[in-house]
């Protein structure tokens, strides 16, 4: 080895050995506790278990509308029903989202913190469209789940739902994002699920589904399953419908939603432009007075494209009441172009 070789390899072999020691060391600890906890740990105090008392009659006979009055007298013998769930606390001054089935006409509902400590909560509205509901606790300084902002999620991404199984209180599973807008799933129009193969089990509805970093992606609220149980195919309503609801209800007890009065269908049109057909009008309704009339072709609303019932269905809804609604319409061979005021849509 010569001298120069000595000065110069000598000392760079020895550094890139160092070098590559500190690298193998911390790989090292990263690597010998994998996983997700640090998610978990910034997520899961912002889940709550949720425990919702139903009181109900006994007897038959008070189901019969004949008997009710006299069952409110004489209550007899009652029972107690009782439902689990989970909710994510959304606001710091009390404000938790979980879903409508879970604390629907309860008469009692517990709520049990990640510290374990429990309090009494109270409806502040729900939303059937979607099944979701708001309940508030009397409590300040909260823990509150982190949103996700402009950093969106993709099909792949790992998925983790936290939520109360079977009442056992708080658990995590692992997953990913199966995909996104899924509609059909239930008979309501406003469908627009993320599917995922975390497992959800009873009592996960209401729960959060959060990314790696623990922001959440959307609450856990139903399963497709054929035994019974988790199959690997559950779905949850995206974090930005569930906060937009939210903040509806908190605001006005209410999700305000637009209203045209009008049945769609995707259907082809032979020899013309494809739209989605009128297929019923609710008389008096915002496009009976437009002038709307079953038969026709919606090509666009508000200039986008009437290809889609789904997208156009959320057009439509998020379009406050009083606002114009642009239609272009085609009627036989003739196309035009009709205003429509929105209205609000009714409460079934």
């Amino acid at each position: 080895m010569t001298q120069l070789t000595r000065f110069i390899f000598v000392p760079a072999a020895i550094g890139a050995l160092v070098g590559l020691a500190i690298i193998v060391l911390n790989t090292q600890g990263d690597s010998s506790r994998p996983g997700f906890a640090t998610a978990v740990a910034k997520a899961a105090p912002a889940v709550v278990n949720i425990y919702s008392t139903k009181i109900t009659q006994r007897s038959p006979l008070c189901r019969i509308p004949a008997y009710r009055a006299l069952c409110e007298v004489f209550p007899g013998r009652q029972q107690l029903q009782n439902s689990l769930g989970s909710g994510v606390i959304v606001r710091e001054d009390g404000y938790v989202l979980t879903n409508k089935h879970v604390v629907d006409g309860a008469d009692e509902i517990i709520v049990m913190f990640a510290n374990n400590q429990t309090t009494t909560a109270n409806v502040i509205g729900t939303d059937q469209h979607t099944d979701l509901a708001v309940i508030k606790v009397a409590a300040s300084g909260l823990p509150v789940i982190q949103e996700l902002g402009d950093d969106q999620p993709r099909v792949g991404d790992v998925a983790l739902a936290i939520g109360n199984p079977f009442g056992l209180g708080h658990s995590v599973s692992q997953g990913i994002i199966s995909a996104f807008s899924r509609a059909l799933i239930t008979n309501s129009p406003y469908d627009d699920f993320i599917q995922t193969d975390a497992a959800i089990s009873p009592g996960n509805s209401g729960g959060a589904l959060v990314d790696y970093q623990g922001r959440l992606l959307g609450i856990n609220t139903m399963i497709y399953s054929q035994s019974g149980g988790s199959e690997g195919i559950g779905f949850a309503i995206p974090a930005d419908i569930a906060l937009n609801v939210m903040a509806q209800i908190a605001q006005h007890g209410r999700v305000i939603r637009g209203w045209l009065g009008i049945n769609l269908a995707p259907q082809s049109r032979p020899g013309g432009p494809n739209g989605l057909m009128v297929i019923g009008v609710n008389a008096g309704g915002p496009a009976h007075v437009a002038g709307l009339e079953p038969g026709d072709f919606v090509l666009s609303i508000n200039q986008i494209s009437a290809t889609n019932v789904y997208t156009i269905t959320d057009v439509i809804a998020n379009t406050q009441p009083g606002e114009a609604i642009e239609l272009e319409v085609m009627r036989n061979d003739t196309r035009f172009r009709a205003t429509a005021i929105a209205g609000e849509l009714p409460s079934v």
